[in-house]
């Protein structure tokens, strides 16, 4: 798994990150979603090498084997913006000052973060199987609340749920090696069963259900949006369509330059049960944008602006 990838701990903003870095090219930072380790991208990473790509994957702070550092009453140590601080200060620890972002899930609100408040540093930017975290609690109805009621459970604080995760992890998550890979199931297994990571990620949901929701609206009352070419990606056995309708139209009033994407047959976690057709889709989207920005034109099998 990640043959010929360093693995370091890095400094980030105000957490050390557990990286894995390899390549040479134009550099690509992959964020991976809740409950996942940055083993989630083992299956593409190296592909993306293979094309000519630096490829950098930390665990976020509070994730797999990056620190969790102590949190506060309003969550602010695990919100997105500090999670993105983390990550600008990595990549620009290892010499990247302008990437690539991909974030898939709880990822994919980091990169977003990243991208809206160091747009200098952004490249383009690609999301998993998410919206704005302010537009989901925007359109929350009961059909929201029914799918994806773990954010509210996870999020709360008068009943913390870490007494029930950490009672059987296993039974909680329900991961296993044939969907993961063995290697990195074990890291993601390592992880789910330390009771600090599991309250560190709860403190990502918390935070995302009050600060992070906060800087979203924030944004969107000042007009502030994503000035990179943007690509959105969603698994066709999850449930974004269900709930957001057309998906790209949730990310239009985000979006100031180009916008693409569409479904990728796939159950929700793209990066372990179709990384081929994610990395084929990334390498024509960036090649795409590296020949036509800032207004690019259509993209094979993808949806323009």
């Amino acid at each position: 798994m990640f043959a010929e990838f360093d693995l370091k701990r890095r400094e980030g903003a105000g957490a050390q990150l557990r990286v894995r870095h390899g390549g040479s090219g134009p550099a690509v930072l992959l964020l991976h979603g809740h409950p996942r380790t940055h083993a989630t991208w083992h299956r593409v990473a190296p592909s993306l090498v293979a094309s000519g790509y630096t490829v950098v994957c930390p665990d976020l702070r509070g994730y797999g084997q990056s620190s969790k550092p102590p949190t506060d009453q309003e969550h602010r140590p695990y919100s997105k913006r500090a999670m993105a601080e983390d990550c600008l200060a990595l990549m620009r620890g290892l010499g990247h000052e302008r990437f690539a972002v991909v974030g898939h899930d709880r990822g994919a609100y980091v990169a977003a973060r990243l991208t809206l408040d160091h747009p200098e540093a952004v490249s383009a930017l690609t999301v998993l199987d998410a919206v704005p975290i302010g537009e989901a609690l925007r359109r929350c109805d009961a059909k929201f609340a029914a799918s994806w009621w773990h954010w509210f459970f996870l999020g709360q604080t008068d009943k913390h749920a870490e007494r029930i995760i950490n009672a059987d992890p296993e039974a909680w998550y329900k991961a296993t090696p044939g969907q993961m890979g063995a290697e990195a199931y074990e890291d993601y297994r390592r992880a789910i069963h330390d009771p600090a990571t599991v309250h560190a990620m709860c403190e990502d949901y918390r935070a995302g259900l009050g600060v992070d929701r906060g800087h979203d609206d924030a944004d969107q009352r000042s007009g502030r949006r994503i000035g990179c070419p943007l690509q959105v990606l969603w698994a066709t056995r999850d449930d974004m369509p269900d709930l957001y309708g057309d998906v790209l139209d949730v990310w239009r009033d985000w979006s100031d330059d180009w916008l693409c994407g569409g479904p990728i047959e796939s159950r929700p976690h793209i990066a372990e049960e179709a990384p081929e057709a994610l990395v084929s889709a990334l390498r024509e989207f960036w090649r795409t944008t590296a020949e036509h920005h800032p207004r690019a034109e259509r993209s094979t099998g993808q949806r323009e602006r």
